[in-house]
């Protein structure tokens, strides 16, 4: 898991190929005038879900992972925690071989996201997004989805 500013990514564009076009995305896109939906970067190996949202308590939340996709979570504009924790041998709860995602019990750590900042959950990284500081708050967030 890697969390930094926007302003940063060209400290990880060689960690993955992909990384290259979607930092190139994040950077040079004006997400104020884009709708919530599905935007194709290079196919299916490099995708944004734009999506606007409430966060909520994270009671009401699980830890999740990917089998197939790396997540860039962009928050353009907002603040939310993300609770973060180390897959190791967790078994998952619930998992969705189809929509790329496991979900799982228990306890993680918070980051505290702000507008111009993002993460980077790899798929050993439970991640559990959308999560309030001390208010629910309307975020909008990027999601770039990079195969792995």
């Amino acid at each position: 898991m890697i969390f930094d500013k926007i302003e940063n990514t060209s400290l990880y564009q060689n960690l993955h190929p992909g990384f290259t076009k979607a930092f190139d995305y994040l950077r040079n896109t004006d997400f104020s005038k884009l709708e919530d939906g599905k935007y194709k970067i290079d196919g299916d190996d490099i995708f944004a879900l734009v999506q606007q949202y409430e966060t909520r308590d994270s009671a009401n939340a699980k830890l999740e992972t990917h089998y197939q996709y790396i997540d860039i979570q962009y928050i353009h504009a907002g603040t939310e925690l993300i609770g973060v924790s180390p897959l190791y041998n967790q078994l998952p709860s619930k998992k969705d071989h189809k929509k790329d995602i496991a979900f799982y019990e228990g306890d993680a750590s918070f980051i505290r996201l702000t507008a111009g900042m993002f993460a980077i959950f790899f798929p050993d990284d439970m991640h559990m997004p959308g999560i309030k500081t001390k208010e629910s708050e309307i975020v909008k967030k990027v999601v770039i989805k990079v195969k792995k």
